[in-house]
């Protein structure tokens, strides 16, 4: 691990993180002769890599995902630097690969197919607070993100019943009791308490009142 010191106060600071000399060499001569972006380390293996997050915090981490333990690294940087933010080098552009990267709080995304320029226009975007990738990890991310949303909506209340209970449970709506519904129904009256007892721990209610309140609010929702 090379480290140097920051000689410009505006410049982004940038660490680098790849077991890949070549492609590691190359990315130190460009961030060297960037205006604005200034090398502080460059590791060449995990360990190293966390150690100069430590004790350096740069703006940005240039992370091949190609190099040993290189997630290890990202879920790490968090918990080492809350101001570094990680660019994703390498990344396959595979949904599972991107959702992975995006959970250990990766914000820029650079397939293996992405230039120098590109490389520059992810350190500065994420050294703005902006995410930075391309239009198809865009629609990965949101799509998981969608996800996460309808995870979050609460469950229909009803879903969950037999039809029985279902029909036991319009009945309560009306205000029957369970001998008028054994009547209607045309069957035994213990039978019917088992379905009201039933219908009501799945809706996790205690009282009959409180189902129908509770499906009432689900088709009644206020505005």
């Amino acid at each position: 691990m090379e480290a140097r010191t920051t000689t410009c106060e505006d410049a982004i600071r940038v660490a680098l993180a790849s077991d890949f000399r070549l492609y590691c060499e190359g990315l130190e001569r460009m961030l060297r002769d960037t205006p604005g972006l200034e090398l502080v380390a460059s590791a060449a293996c995990a360990a190293d890599a966390l150690l100069q997050i430590r004790s350096l915090t740069p703006d940005v981490l240039l992370l091949d995902m190609a190099m040993t333990d290189a997630l290890s690294v990202a879920r790490a940087v968090p918990r080492l630097s809350k101001s570094t933010r990680i660019v994703a080098l390498g990344v396959p552009e595979a949904e599972e690969d991107v959702i992975t990267c995006a959970e250990m709080g990766v914000v820029g995304y650079l397939s293996r197919s992405g230039s120098i320029q590109d490389a520059i226009a992810a350190i500065r975007a994420v050294a703005r607070g902006e995410v930075h990738c391309s239009p198809k990890v865009a629609s990965f991310l949101f799509r998981r993100i969608a996800a996460l949303s309808g995870e979050r909506v609460s469950p229909d209340p009803v879903a969950g019943l037999t039809v029985r209970e279902a029909q036991i449970l319009r009945l309560l709506q009306r205000g029957l009791s369970n001998k008028m519904i054994s009547r209607q129904l045309g069957i035994e009256l213990p039978t019917v308490k088992n379905h009201v007892h039933r219908l009501l721990g799945k809706l996790g209610v205690h009282r009959r009142a409180e189902a129908v309140s509770l499906i009432h609010s689900k088709e009644h929702p206020r505005t």
